[in-house]
């Protein structure tokens, strides 16, 4: 029985009366409702009793000998152990006043005797529920607090992760965009070089081109962090959009014809010729859809590029929320091709970041984040991106942007010429080239020594410091981040030191991060600009002519003769050529060329391909010539080919 009733406890209760009958009577009442009942006859038991036994609701008599109900219920209340039990006074007083004074010093109700049982109960029953509502809600916010503590927990290990991945952006930035800058500026200054080779001229190239494919691999993952992270927008400018088409033509035209593949681009009368937006960010999207096209397209397809001023309009984007048509309209491009096609399940992933189609895989070219990029790109350009294929047949791309009008006087066209000296009648211009890097150090120096520039060079901040002090540059080329003292302390103490009576040092920072804030801080620290690594040389000699008013004599560049670009390609040969000779050869031959050129192993591959330059002459002098370019995707394909 007793176990019944602990199992059924409704609540424990204590109650408090100097009369026994009274608490014989209670208890016995409550008892049979299912409360465990205590019961003591004055204050001090009341006040150990509460202590020791914790009771869920105290029922206390007002009169008693020694303490009444009034002192009982003060004590309790101070008294954090029992300060929360709830205190109904049940007395023979009916006076207003001492109700007032019951609820004045802590009681929560008042019960008259004599009493009715139910109203008792009732009232009982009515504390002792929101007593378990009150504990309830405790409890919830007792959890809500662990739940915020736990949220501001991951928030912050989010916000660590970020930054984290940030902070090794911008290294893997610094540390890959730097030693690039080097070596696309180091054949740009050997280009100048009038008693090269064509054979040198045409390796020059070769360098120059696979550093720039590089240069674009680096930024995608680079431009891919900074969409995640929310710091990448618009830069919008007027161009000629059939001029960017027509150099994309030029561009994929070759590649194409090594293929046998059609290549044709369509224009509709109504698009028109000067635009307005980000023609870096649309170059991108179309470079990728075509890229793909071709890459997909096997031999004898075909691949189309359609341009039409759409009529619709998509849903206004968070780009141009307070753009109307008043001001703006769409263009429509399809990228359509006669490839392999995507399979249906691999549609819905593909804009994922790092995911290819099974194609895509056999492949093995490409980082899986072309598609991403072009998505990401369309929709900051305030448009979006479809695509529809059928397996085996072929896919259509379909991508709008939002555009503006512009005119041709707002187009900047780029000048055909090199400067090769100085201007005669102008003072000798005092450049100091600051980097931690040697190499891109001796590159500034050869770029602006000849052209009648006096260098000098310093590796860290304090050197420039000095430098700065004692030999009064007119100008600093600056490089950001550097040992002993980066560039943003040095340039700090610069500008502290200077006077306002002498004239301003003109310092331009040099950056290999691609991220827009830094931007801000560059200027924030006392730049007056900042150019971004890899740098053309062009770009320094307009950045000193702007700043320093230099002039400058120039050399007018010859226009590439008809079919210079194509002839190096042309002896890229075609599928077509190669597959025949491959598969002459032994199987063992052709998988060890295979596993060569998977592994990146330039040197294996020479190895094994010099080894057949007798047998078979034809056939290793193309292969040469596919490793000389570092072509060893188009190897892997064509071995793979033959090997399955």
């Amino acid at each position: 029985m007793t176990t019944n009733k602990t199992e059924n406890n409704k609540g424990n209760i204590l109650i408090v009366d100097d009369t026994p009958e009274n608490l014989q009577v209670l208890s016995a009442t409550l008892s049979d409702r299912g409360y465990k009942v205590r019961g003591v006859i004055n204050g001090k038991m009341a006040i150990r009793a509460a202590r020791s036994g914790s009771p869920d609701l105290i029922l206390l008599d007002i009169k008693m000998p020694e303490m009444d109900g009034y002192e009982v219920c003060t004590q309790l209340k101070v008294d954090p152990k029992t300060s929360e039990i709830p205190v109904i006074f049940i007395s023979a007083l009916d006076e207003v006043l001492d109700k007032v004074t019951a609820f004045k010093v802590g009681g929560v109700d008042f019960i008259t005797k004599p009493f009715h049982v139910a109203e008792v109960l009732a009232r009982i029953e009515h504390q002792l529920t929101i007593q378990r509502l009150k504990k309830q809600l405790i409890d919830r916010n007792t959890e809500l607090q662990q739940e915020i503590i736990e949220r501001k927990k991951a928030e912050e290990a989010a916000a660590a992760a970020s930054l984290a991945k940030s902070q090794f952006v911008a290294n893997m930035s610094h540390e890959l965009r730097t030693p690039l800058n080097a070596i696309l500026g180091f054949t740009q200054v050997m280009s100048r070089d009038s008693l090269l080779s064509h054979e040198n001229i045409e390796n020059l190239r070769i360098i120059n081109r696979s550093g720039q494919h590089l240069l674009e691999l680096i930024n995608d993952v680079l431009d891919l962090s900074k969409i995640e992270a929310g710091i990448i927008g618009l830069d919008e400018r007027s161009f000629d959009l059939y001029q960017l088409l027509d150099t994309l033509e030029e561009m994929f035209q070759i590649k194409a014809e090594t293929k046998n593949l059609q290549l044709r681009f369509s224009v509709q009368p109504n698009v028109p010729q000067y635009i307005k937006t980000d023609e870096k960010k649309l170059r991108v999207c179309l470079i990728n859809l075509l890229g793909n096209a071709l890459k997909f397209t096997p031999n004898c397809g075909s691949i189309w590029l359609r341009a039409v001023q759409a009529n619709h309009q998509p849903a206004k984007s968070e780009v141009y929320p307070n753009s109307t048509s008043d001001d703006c309209y769409f263009i429509l491009f399809e990228v359509e091709d006669t490839g392999v096609g995507i399979a249906t399940a691999e549609i819905d992933k593909l804009f994922e970041a790092f995911v290819q189609t099974e194609a895509g895989k056999q492949a093995a070219d490409g980082t899986g984040l072309g598609l991403t990029i072009t998505k990401k790109y369309v929709e900051i350009m305030g448009g979006d991106i479809e695509v529809e294929s059928v397996l085996g047949e072929g896919t259509i791309f379909k991508f709008n942007i939002r555009v503006f009008p512009a005119t041709s006087s707002e187009i900047t066209v780029a000048t055909s010429q090199r400067a090769i000296a100085l201007q005669p009648d102008q003072p000798i211009y005092r450049i100091l080239a600051v980097d931690d890097n040697q190499e891109n150090r001796l590159l500034l120096v050869k770029m602006l020594q000849p052209i009648g520039f006096e260098v000098r060079e310093a590796e860290n901040g304090f050197q420039a410091l000095e430098l700065w002090e004692s030999w009064h540059p007119d100008l600093i080329w600056l490089d950001t981040r550097m040992p002993v003292m980066d560039g943003f302390e040095a340039v700090r103490q610069i500008r502290a030191k200077e006077k306002p009576s002498e004239r301003r040092t003109v310092i331009i920072a040099l950056t290999a991060s691609t991220f827009e804030e830094k931007k801000g801080e560059i200027l924030a620290a006392g730049c007056d600009d900042f150019v971004r690594k890899p740098f053309q040389e062009q770009m320094l000699f307009d950045k000193i002519a702007s700043y320093l008013g230099v002039r400058y004599i120039y050399q007018e560049l010859p226009a590439l003769p008809v079919g210079a670009l194509r002839r190096y390609f042309v002896s890229e040969k075609p599928d077509s050529f190669f597959s025949p000779l491959l598969a002459q050869m032994p199987r063992s031959w052709v998988q060890e060329l295979y596993d060569a050129v998977n592994d990146v192993d330039e040197e294996l591959a020479i190895q094994i391909v010099d080894r057949i330059s007798e047998t078979h002459p034809t056939l290793a002098e193309a292969l040469k010539d596919l490793l000389a370019d570092y072509r060893l995707d188009r190897i892997m394909d064509l071995t793979q080919s033959i090997l399955k």
